[in-house]
């Protein structure tokens, strides 16, 4: 392999990682590492496409902001993006910040007003004269989720606005919705009394607050929001500077960020941050970093952004807190995905306000190169203050006589075939009826795009399997209404519902039951091409690797993420076991020369009156065609409908065909 080769494969690794990583912190709020870990993998990524600006992708992290939208909430098309911020670690790296601005402004002089950056979940909200209407997750960026019902029930939101703002027809403004330390430790409290989980940290408890189907169970969790950003006012606002907008925030009765100050040039922003930093254990709040925002709004306009970022804001981040303790146990965990992740149970030791038993190691690799091992002595760092993990080992005269940790070959779980896939540093279990995943398989086996089980939501998966009602796919569709029916919160209604839902679904077909196995790399896009290309499970589970992956649109890797599932005999035997209760496994197909979409890339934009955005998808794809969420230089058409948002300006900026709905018809009808 080709230096070059390998710098690629490097970057897409990394990209893959990133997205992963993204998925779990911005659509499940269920975060793996810490911002500090996450920092470093996307650092390392922007250093390498620096390095290699041709390798660099129009879907990169680098490129935009990460994350989906979840299924069970409305779509929300933002009026602009919803950025990331870029992030600083040390005073050389704020005043390099600075020094990057200048280059752009020479002779400007700059103020700056600084934040804490409070740990949440980033919203967008909607009034309409004075009116709240409407209040949406950040999501990807560009599309978020409608949660307007439960961010009503947030107390400290006005519903209705007073002063400057109240008199602007349309205002958008963002901020975070989080939790006081204080009210998430009784939160915890109350939800362990009653028998429920509780939340790992306030940003998790904040995230899952805000994402209840039941705004009642939203009402009832002690949130608050801060807003930080006016996105749009029409008409405009006849504010100059950010501090302005922030006293108007004010008076208008939305709440602003706590501690907010004005500094004066950025000697006074860095002993601001050093202020807080020293204060962090006594506020009330998560906090990480300050993030430093200048000013004068001109400037800002000036200065613009990257796809990324903004460049006239930074999150200059506080450093991790640190202490020594002693590996006493290293164990292994199994993840959703069948990721099997070590971690480390150590004598309790207080960090930053709370004690840690356990930390994260990461994977074998990093086991390795810190060469820890049973009864080492460690200093271990509360990364970003949520997630724990070893630095580094602490040299011990007895270390060298202590076993070296081997991971394990079998799954500690299922006791199913655990492995390393080529190029990868984490090791797997892929038995789809592992008891540690079958929960987050199951809930996305009945997912709206996978096999559309209405009804089947987490609070019966979760039933489901802890009474060992269902200990695979399969076992759903030998379920009863009486069994439904015994499950809390189940009425026989609502019972009968369900079971129809389930049985219904066995006719979706061989592209809906391919992704809804959950098969590694095997998304939307790649179920179709298989289900196009063999037309039957029949015959793709007689397909090679090389076969499969010699598919226009495949490739190696999804191959090998097919291989390797189908090579587990547990696997193989769920997909018998789906057959025996009729599930269809079949796909009408289209012959190779009537694929006249081949090549062609789709973007779709607002709401179209005869198809969803699935059919609309559905026959693109099964004419050869591919959809993307996001408009590039390398997209054929924008099929736009009502109402269709940024993506249709993308479109308009870049010279990109645009096809109502009636072009659309016509093109997919005359083919």
């Amino acid at each position: 392999m080709t230096d070059l080769k390998k710098v690629r494969a490097k970057g897409e690794e990394l990209r893959r990682v990133i997205r992963h990583h993204d998925y779990l912190y911005y659509v499940l709020a269920r975060p793996e590492i810490s911002d500090t870990e996450y920092d470093r993998l996307f650092n390392k990524l922007k250093q390498l496409e620096e390095q290699h600006p041709e390798l660099i992708t129009p879907d990169s992290p680098t490129q935009r902001v990460g994350g989906e939208v979840a299924e069970r909430f409305a779509p929300v098309e933002h009026s602009s993006r919803m950025l990331s911020l870029d992030n600083a670690a040390t005073e050389e790296e704020i005043r390099e910040f600075e020094a990057r601005m200048k280059r752009i402004l020479p002779d400007a002089a700059f103020n700056y007003v600084c934040e804490p950056k409070i740990d949440g979940l980033g919203v967008a909200l909607v009034y309409q004269s004075g009116q709240f209407v409407r209040g949406a997750t950040r999501g990807d960026g560009r599309v978020g989720e409608d949660v307007t019902h439960n961010i009503r029930t947030i107390r400290n939101l006005p519903k209705a606005l007073r002063g400057p703002l109240a008199r602007i027809e349309h205002v958008e403004v963002r901020g975070e919705v989080f939790m006081w330390k204080a009210a998430f430790q009784k939160l915890n409290r109350d939800l362990e009394e009653a028998g429920e989980a509780g939340f790992a940290n306030p940003r998790n408890a904040a995230a899952g607050s805000l994402r209840q189907k039941d705004s009642r169970i939203t009402a009832k969790r002690p949130l608050d929001i801060v807003l930080y950003q006016l996105a749009a006012a029409t008409p405009a606002a006849p504010f100059a500077t950010h501090w302005e907008t922030l006293e108007a925030f004010s008076k208008s009765g939305l709440p602003v960020s706590p501690g907010a100050r004005l500094c004066s040039d950025l000697d006074v922003a860095i002993a601001y941050h050093r202020e807080m930093e020293k204060r962090r254990d006594k506020l009330g709040y998560e906090t990480d970093g300050v993030v430093l925002k200048v000013n004068r709004l001109d400037q800002r306009q000036t200065l613009g952004m990257t796809t990324h970022h903004p460049r006239w804001a930074i999150a200059f981040k506080f450093k991790s807190q640190q202490a020594q303790t002693r590996i006493q146990r290293i164990v292994i965990n199994v993840g959703r995905t069948g990721a099997l992740t070590p971690s480390a149970e150590v004598d309790p030791v207080e960090i930053a306000g709370a004690t840690i038993s356990r930390t994260t190691l990461h994977n074998a690799d990093e086991i390795a190169r810190l060469d820890v091992r049973e009864g080492d002595l460690v200093l271990i760092e509360r990364a970003g203050d949520v997630i724990p993990h070893v630095v580094e080992r602490v040299p011990d005269p007895e270390h060298e006589s202590r076993p070296r940790f081997e991971m394990p070959a079998r799954c500690p779980v299922c006791n199913g075939h655990a492995y390393r896939p080529e190029g990868e540093v984490v090791w797997r279990c892929d038995n789809a009826a592992c008891p540690a995943q079958l929960k987050e398989r199951l809930l996305h086996f009945g997912s709206r795009r996978a096999m559309d089980i209405e009804h089947l939501g987490e609070a019966v998966v979760n039933q489901l399997i802890d009474r060992e009602l269902v200990k695979d796919f399969a076992d759903l569709y030998h379920l009863e209404v009486e069994a439904l029916a015994s499950l809390e919160r189940l009425a026989q209604k609502s019972a009968t519902n369900l079971y129809e839902a389930i049985q219904g679904s066995r006719g979706r077909g061989l592209t809906r039951l391919l992704f809804g196995l959950g098969i590694r790399y095997v998304g939307e896009h790649a179920a179709m091409l298989l289900a196009q290309q063999y037309g039957s499970m029949e015959k793709l589970l007689e397909a090679t690797e090389e076969e499969i992956a010699a598919i226009y649109g495949i490739g190696p890797r999804i191959a090998s993420g097919m291989g390797q599932f189908l090579a587990q005999k547990e696997n193989r035997r769920v997909i018998e076991r789906l057959g025996a209760v009729g599930v269809r496994m079949t796909e009408e197909t289209v012959a190779v020369g009537e694929k006249v979409l081949a090549g062609k890339t789709f973007v779709l934009t607002g709401a179209l009156e005869n198809f969803s955005r699935d059919e609309a998808r559905t026959f693109i794809t099964r004419l050869g065609g591919r959809v993307t969420s996001s408009v590039s230089k390398k997209t054929d058409y924008v099929v736009a409908g009502k109402d269709p948002g940024s993506k249709y300006d993308d479109a308009q900026r870049l010279g990109v065909p645009v096809l109502d709905e009636a072009a659309f018809k016509e093109l997919i009808s005359e083919k």
